[in-house]
């Protein structure tokens, strides 16, 4: 069997033969071993794993994506003000070397929420990860936000970077494990609020079929799950629905029914991490189209953000029809616009036109090589259909902009 079949197996992930035989040679090298037939035929369990920390890419940062951990916690409140004896129980997979589930320890606490209430549990493939996790210590390079508040309450300065108090370290079990593994019978509803970001780029889309499977059996029918932007029409088309939370990415167990609002104490303190500037475009793959005359009655105006604004509203609404007539209406006047392309892309992709979707995304990235989304769904797209080295070279220009967007909203 291939390195790429092995490491497929044991992961899940679609990894290129490149990353593959590079991993292998790395562990030869190391090993002093010159056969790589013999070293794949005679490859102990232990060694799998080593090989696989070599393709794990476990890149994070405390409060990745803020949003996100601002809409967890609102959930969370909501549920308790509900059911204040509940222990609610939230999941992070994988959760890399810890700074997301921290994250949302730390929010938690700012937020007044005790620590008997809300039971954190953390995953993930890397037994390196676990370990750099459950240690709590963290370089510069982890704190990326422009309000770094939380470090001077949670951190002190040790050994060259800093290092995550115990108060906070208790309020998280980590474990090691792959999320296709997971005893779902014994976990069936147990998890209120999911974190799992990132990870189905990586995926087949069978392997992301399998692993949506998974999220909804191990999720409370109330709950939510939160997703890297890129993944949302992915789970979408697996038994979830998006949910309009601006920046959070969230989505919801399509069929299940949402927690009602109710009133809310007032927050301890206010977690304010840096926003990127760009926000999700809302749309929504499972709502029906509207009817002509259920159409907004407010016309788009001269400004090109109204008239993008009005495509984005139909659009959120399921009128992709028209939609699509409002972008290449503009298209017409403004034949360079970026954004016009990127909007046409997403319709298409909820239409299920994979290969219209993926020529606006291009034409998208030509006219701005800056545009993170579209690089993000280009990504997707290229490993969904094969293509390793395309999803790699896409994901690292979408990493690029990524970092550079998070650097300008520090300074």
């Amino acid at each position: 069997m291939s390195a790429r079949r092995l490491l497929q197996d044991a992961t899940g992930l679609n990894i290129s033969e490149a990353d593959a035989e590079r991993a292998v040679r790395e562990r030869m090298a190391r090993l002093g071993i010159d056969d790589s037939r013999a070293y794949l035929r005679a490859l102990p369990s232990s060694e799998l794993s080593a090989l696989t920390e070599l393709i794990v890419v476990p890149e994070s940062w405390l409060f990745r994506d803020p949003g996100a951990f601002s809409a967890a916690i609102r959930l969370i409140q909501r549920q308790l003000a509900l059911h204040p004896a509940r222990v609610l129980r939230v999941l992070s997979l994988p959760c890399a070397g810890g700074e997301e589930p921290y994250s949302i320890a730390m929010a938690l606490d700012m937020s007044g929420v005790a620590r008997q209430s809300v039971q954190i549990d953390a995953i993930d493939l890397s037994h390196l990860s676990i370990r750099r996790a459950v240690a709590g210590h963290y370089t510069r390079n982890a704190f990326r936000s422009a309000d770094l508040g939380f470090r001077k309450r949670y951190f002190t300065e040790q050994g060259g970077g800093y290092q995550l108090c115990d108060a906070i370290r208790a309020r998280v079990s980590f474990s090691q494990g792959n999320l296709f593994e997971l005893d779902t019978a014994a976990l069936a509803g147990r998890y209120d609020v999911v974190f799992c970001r990132n990870v189905m780029i990586y995926f087949d889309d069978p392997a992301a079929q399998a692993a949506a499977k998974v999220l909804r059996t191990v999720m409370a029918d109330d709950g939510q799950l939160f997703v890297g932007y890129a993944e949302v029409p992915a789970f979408c088309r697996h038994g979830f629905k998006a949910l309009h939370i601006p920046g959070a990415f969230a989505l919801a167990k399509q069929g299940a029914e949402r927690v009602q609002p109710a009133r809310l104490p007032r927050p301890a303190q206010t977690v304010r991490p840096a926003v990127l500037a760009r926000t999700a475009l809302r749309l929504a793959p499972s709502a029906p189209p509207l009817r002509h005359s259920d159409k907004p009655s407010d016309a788009p105006s001269d400004a090109p953000s109204d008239a993008l604004a009005h495509a984005r509203r139909l659009a959120d609404q399921g009128d992709y029809q028209g939609a699509a007539a409002a972008c290449q209406a503009w298209l017409v006047t403004k034949p360079a616009s970026a954004e016009a392309y990127f909007i046409l892309g997403m319709v298409c992709e909820c239409r299920q036109q994979i290969a219209a979707a993926a020529d606006y995304w291009r034409r998208c990235v030509y006219l701005d090589p800056g545009h993170y989304e579209a690089l993000c769904h280009l990504a997707l797209l290229a490993r969904r259909s094969g293509d390793a080295e395309g999803a790699n070279l896409y994901q690292q220009r979408a990493a690029r902009i990524y970092g550079r967007q998070a650097q300008g909203s520090a300074a």
